[in-house]
């Protein structure tokens, strides 16, 4: 009989509280969380290498080794003690070193046999295997190939997830399927069973490669068939459909005129906004509006917010961050306010009483329609629209599909629209939002310049000063984004790394030694909103001229005398990021600059920021970027502590850059099931549809 796996984790040998607390932290707290947390990487201990030919190499290798002298330890000093032995192969010998592990003493005898798993390294004339990883081998018992690395935390470590996986594969041996057969026949595919006990356990290369592909498979069905299900119930609904509006009032006010691609946009909206049945009413507006940094959002949904406002409907227009929200609200509160219409701003921040005034505008009926901009205060139970017609979600990649449902659900009569700066392929943007209907600005603004981009190493420090200097004493803003708000811990750094650059520390250092004549501010995520509202309006009315930050800055900020951005240890930060941050200096008359320091020479990092160097569509860059680090990392669907949000996307091995073909396959099986089962009410589909409500967190009255 298979378990429950929706007991906790705590039926399992070695998990008390102090380990369950461990697990929650990266999401684990049942058995089928912990049957869901695969392993981020898998170690070809197979491979064996003779000593000699493993020197110089600078990665670990498995060697098999046999012990040639007893373990001793010795205190080196207090709390430091280091136990050495010695172990051969064919090739040559090797010592053997551990670091404040004394009980190996009764682990490794003369004459026993290990495959250990660690680098190389060479100490004067000796090989060294510092605090190799390590298994017991014997003739007759085969080791594994592949050895899985799964994601951890502080106080849990490989070898306790292994043999908690171990047990978890013992007690599930046999897991139902949850796929019609015609659909594992169709597609050629592994049974679940099997699936999971070779992506936790892989016999081969091979079984490993069809458990990822029959698991990547499951998700992307599962996807297809929970963006059909809701793209089918969006569709279902019925809104009075707003009177076609002459829409010049608004632009006549425009200093510039819309380019074609936002005016293609603007014809979008309007016809989902206004295009009638017989009986006055229209499916809502279900639609993303995504386009690169400084492409022309914003207007956009302002005119959607117009066509709203101009017919008795109130408007919603909610911000990632505060900063955000009092930069739209600083846009946008004029334009409307000279056609008549209030716009009010919404944040934690806002004053108690502002707040209860507010509360009462929106949902007192005899009020003028209204636009409200604001974070997640939006959200509030005590925010009552007495007629909402139109939502606007801005960055929609930083919010949860269910945070998108939250202020769409506060009424049944509002359209629509979400927007992102974030560009994303087209493939990647029909799975994420297939329930939205997509409309692309693919086309710049005139007058928006290309941003020089550089990436330099600390060589160049001296240079870079003086490029800085130059910059403001022509009159020029300048941007330094630093990856931390304070220093690390010296002992949570590892010797190797490169020593990074923190906001605090930084700034006061540019403040009293490098540049004590120019005018430097600190912004970082733990300020106070005031605080941080003072310094955004000092550097945007240019009483700044050096803004030291975190990625606070990344979005939505707008100074368009900012004409240099420099992001000190670049290779930390991911490529849609640098693009955002870029994004950020440009937009005004001067020419601009982006100038990424980083000591990165080779590999994955130094090949990102070349991309960036040499890439500035905003388009390819994200598929570069989705190329190199997949999705899970390019939207923001986990938290600081790796733990998926529920609005997140809900995949955790597929890629959806790579995977198109599988993509492809899976959303053809979810059509065809959907064809012959369409509210997946049949007994064949009961497992899947629990596996969609699982992935996407939706109650089961919101899929059938």
């Amino acid at each position: 009989m298979t378990p429950d796996l929706q007991s906790t984790v705590s039926q399992l040998r070695g998990i008390g509280p102090a380990k369950q607390k461990a697990l929650a932290s990266i999401g684990i707290f049942t058995l089928s969380d912990l049957l869901h947390h695969y392993p981020r990487t898998y170690e070809n201990r197979g491979a064996i290498r003779l000593l000699t030919r493993a020197v110089g190499e600078e990665h670990r290798c498995a060697f098999l080794l046999t012990v040639t002298s007893e373990p001793h330890t010795a205190e080196i000093r207090r709390g430091l003690s280091i136990t050495k032995f010695r172990a051969c192969d064919e090739s040559a010998t090797a010592e053997i070193v551990y670091f404040n592990q004394p009980y190996v003493r009764n682990i490794f005898h003369i004459g026993a046999t290990f495959r250990f798993w660690g680098q190389l390294r060479t100490n004067g004339k000796h090989l060294q295997l510092s605090a190799p990883a390590y298994e017991l081998y014997q003739p007759d018992v085969p080791l594994p190939d592949l050895l899985p690395v799964y994601p951890l935390t502080e106080g849990i470590t490989n070898r306790q997830m292994l043999s908690w996986t171990d047990e978890l594969l013992q007690l599930v041996s046999t897991i139902p399927e949850i796929l019609p057969y015609f659909i594992i026949k169709d597609n050629n595919l592994c049974t679940l069973s099997y699936a999971y006990q070779n992506i936790h356990r892989p016999q081969s290369e091979e079984a490993l490669a069809s458990a990822i592909r029959r698991l990547t498979f499951d998700e992307l069905l599962c996807l297809g068939l929970g963006v059909a299900l809701s793209k089918r119930m969006l569709n279902a609904q019925r809104i009075r459909a707003i009177p076609k509006t002459d829409i010049r009032p608004l632009t006549d006010r425009l200093p510039y005129q819309l380019t074609e691609a936002q005016k293609r946009v603007v014809n979008e909206i309007y016809r989902d906004m206004t295009h009638a049945g017989p009986d006055g009413t229209c499916a809502p507006m279900h639609r993303i509006l995504i386009g690169d940094v400084g492409s022309g959002k914003t207007i956009c949904a302002a005119i959607a917010v117009y066509l709203a406002l101009k017919n008795g409907f109130q408007a919603a227009l909610m911000v990632p961050t505060e900063i955000l929200a009092l930069q739209h609200y600083r846009d946008m509160e004029p334009l409307f306010n000279s056609l008549g219409f209030p716009c009010y701003l919404l944040t934690g921040s806002t004053p108690a009483k502002e707040k209860n005034r507010i509360y009462r505008a929106l949902s007192d009926s005899d009020a003028l329609p209204a636009l409200v901009i604001g974070t997640h205060a939006l959200l509030s139970d005590k925010v009552s629209f007495h007629n909402l017609g139109l939502t606007v979600t801005d960055e929609q990649h930083r919010f949860g599909v269910l945070q998108r449902a939250a202020l769409k659900n506060k009424t049944d009569t509002a359209h629509l629209l979400v927007m992102s700066a974030t560009p994303i392929p087209r493939t990647l943007a029909l799975a994420l939002y297939g329930d939205l209907s997509i409309s692309l600005i693919d086309q710049m603004p005139a007058g928006r310049q290309r941003v020089d981009t550089y990436v330099v190493d600390e060589s160049y420090r001296e240079r870079l000063y003086a490029f800085i200097r130059k910059q403001v004493s022509q009159g020029g803003q300048v941007y330094i984004v630093c990856p931390s708000i304070e220093e690390s811990d010296p002992e949570n750094i590892s010797p190797d790394a490169p020593q990074l650059k923190d906001a605090t520390g930084y700034a006061d250092t540019l403040t009293h030694k490098v540049f004590p004549d120019l005018r430097i501010a600190l912004i970082h995520g733990r300020m106070p909103t005031k605080e941080k509202d003072a310094v955004m309006k000092a550097f945007s009315d240019g009483t700044v001229d050096i803004l030291v930050s975190t990625t606070v800055i990344e979005v939505g900020v707008n100074v368009p005398n900012a004409s240099l951005m420099v992001v000190e240890n670049a290779e930390r930060f991911g490529l849609a990021q640098l693009h955002q941050l870029r994004g950020r200096v440009g937009r005004g008359q001067r020419r601009s600059y982006c100038i990424l320091v980083s000591e990165a020479h080779t590999g994955t990092a130094h090949d990102r920021l070349e991309v960036l160097r040499t890439t500035y569509d905003g388009f390819r860059v994200a598929e570069q970027d989705l190329a190199q680090r997949g999705p899970g990392d390019f939207f923001a669907g986990t938290t600081a502590d790796g733990v998926r949000q529920s609005g997140g996307l809900p995949l955790q091995l597929a890629r959806l850059c790579s995977d198109t073909e599988t993509m492809q396959q899976a959303f053809r099986s979810a059509e065809r099931l959907l064809a012959e089962d369409p509210r997946l009410e049949s007994e064949e589909s009961a497992p899947i549809k629990k596996e969609v409500e699982r992935l996407f967190a939706i109650q089961e009255s919101t899929v059938s």
